[in-house]
């Protein structure tokens, strides 16, 4: 399937218990990370981006990317997690661990961004605003000493995020806001910041007035993931239609490695993003968008990618 396809998905939750076979604090199954790699590789995804919302999940995520080598991670604080800078007893401690794990990361070719970290006001439950302010701005920081794009989360927030961005815009080289699920006008806030794109996936994709704002975010400014094993495309998804590859599934009661598990989202997934994004844009050629895409993602996330391609193009223009 895809052989043609070239994706990366930017976000993974490969630390959370899911895919440990964990529900609810309940063992259904064995892990079966192994599995759901095979499959994301087997559908046409080439590098996955691992997440990081805390010290603790950061580090986790970096082992975890250290198992495969077309696996990445992020470190950083996600913002209704922020209020472990000040329950560590000693935040600016808590920010030098940060920051020593980002190093240890770079140096081992795994870390690819400072994040998750942004704004949420949705879930205010877990963490007050002016705290998450605070630590948001503090990760920037990071950004700067690392030269590491960010990979950002902004939820019901749109006005501080961007505030905050535009304070900070020269502190990092470019970052994803990710997940977006925003207005028509957040989305334009954040295509004025230049080194800014936007991450779409299954929950930006549920409704109709999601599609209009997918429809208007340049191919050219976007990236694609799963944010696994969250935000699917469920049958109720004003997208659904454009969704044109399918794999078999089975509850996790009668989990069968060969199979996803029905309510799991898994990087394979990330192929039906794609398909999405296709459709409702009325772009034709799959491939294609996937081609921009990628070189979107690689151009923030892995700018020698893209050095290494101009250098053999320019090596075969010499030679000829």
């Amino acid at each position: 399937m895809a052989a043609a396809t070239r994706m990366i998905d930017i976000a993974v939750n490969f630390t959370d218990g899911m895919f440990k076979g964990i529900y609810n604090g309940k063992q259904y199954h064995v892990a079966d990370i192994q599995n759901v790699l095979t499959r994301a590789w087997a559908a046409g995804v080439h590098r996955i981006i691992v997440t990081g919302g805390s010290l603790e999940e950061s580090r986790e995520a970096l082992a975890i990317a250290e198992t495969d080598g077309r696996l990445f991670c992020t470190v950083g604080v996600h913002p209704t997690r922020c209020k472990e800078f000040e329950e560590s007893g000693d935040p600016e401690k808590h920010f030098q661990s940060l920051l020593s794990l980002a190093k240890e990361g770079i140096q081992k070719g795994k870390v690819v961004a400072v994040g998750e970290c942004g704004l949420d006001y949705d879930r205010l439950h877990f963490c007050p605003a002016d705290i998450q302010k605070k630590y948001f701005e503090r990760q920037f920081e990071l950004a700067h000493i690392t030269k590491l794009p960010m990979f950002l989360h902004m939820r019901e927030a749109a006005a501080d995020f961007c505030e905050i961005v535009e304070r900070n815009r020269d502190r990092f080289t470019g970052g994803v806001a990710h997940s977006f699920t925003g207005s028509k006008d957040g989305c334009i806030k954040l295509l004025s910041f230049d080194k800014m794109y936007i991450g779409v996936n299954g929950c930006s994709l549920k409704t109709t007035e999601n599609l209009d704002v997918v429809k208007g975010i340049p191919v050219e400014r976007m990236m694609i993931e799963t944010d696994s094993p969250y935000c699917e495309i469920k049958n109720t998804h004003a997208g659904i239609g454009f969704v044109r590859s399918k794999w078999p599934s089975k509850k996790k009661e009668k989990h069968d490695q060969e199979c996803v598990v029905k309510g799991r989202n898994e990087p394979c997934l990330v192929r039906q993003v794609l398909e999405v994004v296709a459709g409702c844009k009325g772009i034709n050629d799959v491939d294609d968008l996937s081609r921009t895409l990628y070189h979107n993602t690689c151009r923030v996330f892995f700018p020698q990618d893209l050095d290494s391609l101009a250098d053999a193009l320019l090596s075969g223009v010499n030679s000829s």
